[in-house]
């Protein structure tokens, strides 16, 4: 009796709080935050800026990781072991928890990853976090696409190094520059006037060998990856819209079975009263 007296305020507590944490006011507040302390990490790296209002922003760096730490407290209190079953609280828990490193320099690198708390946004927007769960998803169609973008570099770069090695090694003398100038000529950065021309000089048939390339890798596997983040983005649309779908009918079917029940109590008061209008008539 003691315990079920002591744990029901805690647990009423609790939901309050869960309530509160889950608040739109509460989320837009924070999202408000986490957007002015990105602008604050990025005024900080400005020298100038830092002569005029230095301190001042130091402070507010502050006083906002403060809230975040008094904020994902409440959030975990509020929601327990629960919290660091979602993948969103623990990303929150590690971007905060890296904020909170020492200022040492055997801990800087940490420390430039202050910025990192902008990423916060991305769990706070629903939008955002579709956009996420959707590059998750494809991430084994993305790492197949990948392999394949890997043998097909592999194969590329044996045939450029037997033959254009011999006559340009600082590209093409070992499998791996010749990897690193495909990867180039991949993304079409000076890939004409940079590589393939002057290796054309050399080897005037070289075309054969670089147009059949950028047509496989840049415009053929490159837009497999796009496709495979659209279907996946489209998925989760589709899983979504089931999930609403399949909401509204329990919801309707509730009410439908709500309103079956009262037209069935209305239909057994109708026989009563017909009942009692016949027994008074008799």
């Amino acid at each position: 009796m003691t315990n079920q007296r002591t744990d029901a305020p805690t647990g009423g507590h609790r939901a309050r709080l869960r309530a509160l944490v889950e608040s739109e006011r509460f989320r837009h507040s924070v999202l408000v935050l986490i957007g002015v302390n990105a602008l604050t990490l990025g005024l900080e790296t400005s020298a100038a800026t830092m002569a005029v209002a230095g301190r001042f922003l130091m402070m507010l760096d502050t006083a906002i990781l403060a809230v975040f730490v008094a904020e994902l407290a409440l959030r975990i209190y509020a929601h327990g072991w629960r919290f660091f079953r979602d993948p969103w609280g623990v990303f929150d828990f590690v971007i905060v928890g890296i904020a909170l490193v020492p200022a040492s320099e055997a801990f800087s690198a940490l420390r430039a990853l202050r910025v990192l708390r902008a990423l916060r946004l991305v769990s706070g927007v629903p939008r955002l976090r579709r956009v996420v769960e959707a590059l998750l998803g494809a991430v084994p169609g993305i790492g197949a696409i990948g392999g394949l973008l890997t043998l097909i570099f592999y194969v590329f770069a044996v045939i450029a190094t037997n033959l254009f090695g011999g006559a340009f090694p600082a590209w093409f003398g070992s499998i791996g520059e010749s990897m690193y100038s495909l990867f180039q000529i991949m993304t079409l950065e000076s890939w004409s006037m940079g590589i393939v021309r002057p290796v054309m000089e050399v080897f005037p048939y070289a075309w054969a060998f670089f147009v059949p390339f950028i047509i496989v890798s840049s415009f053929t596997v490159l837009n497999l990856f796009i496709a495979i983040i659209v279907d996946s983005m489209q998925t989760l649309h589709r899983a979504e819209e089931e999930e609403t779908r399949d909401t509204v009918a329990r919801v309707m079917h509730a009410e439908a079975g709500e309103v079956e029940g009262e037209i069935a109590a209305l239909r057994r008061e109708i026989r009563a009263l017909h009942k009692l209008v016949a027994e008074k008539l008799r």
